[in-house]
C-alpha cells in the first residue's frame, strides 16, 4: 500500500439467507473495501448447505463493472418509467410543466 493511502470498509453485511434457482439454500455475506488509489473492493463469502464455505475477493474493474451495470439498469428503468408516466398523464389531458408558460 502506498504512503499515505487510506482504506474504508463496510461492516459486513449481516448474512443474507436466499435459495437459488436449484432450491438450495445459501448464506451470503458481504463487505466492499475502498482503497483511495486502487478503487473498490469487494469479498463475498457464501455458506451452502453443506456448510462449503466459498470466498470471493472481487478486484477494483469487476466492482466498476457492476456498479456500471447497475447504475445502466437503473437509469433505463428510470426512463421507462417516466415514458409511461408522461403517456398516461398525455391520456388525461395534462400538460407538461415545461409547456404550461406556453398554453397560457
Amino acid at each position: 500500500m502506498a504512503a499515505g493511502a487510506t482504506l474504508a470498509c463496510t461492516r459486513s453485511r449481516a448474512p443474507s439467507r436466499s435459495v437459488d434457482l436449484t432450491g438450495r439454500a445459501e448464506t451470503f455475506i458481504v463487505q466492499t473495501m475502498r482503497h483511495e488509489e486502487k478503487g473498490d473492493m469487494i469479498f463475498v463469502q457464501c455458506m451452502d448447505e453443506n456448510s462449503t464455505v466459498t470466498r470471493l475477493a472481487l478486484p477494483p474493474k469487476v466492482a466498476a463493472a457492476i456498479a456500471s451495470q447497475r447504475d445502466a439498469l437503473t437509469a433505463r428503468r428510470r426512463r421507462i418509467a417516466s415514458k409511461r408516466v408522461a403517456q398516461e398523464r398525455k391520456a388525461r389531458g395534462e400538460v407538461p410543466g415545461f409547456m404550461k408558460k406556453k398554453a397560457a
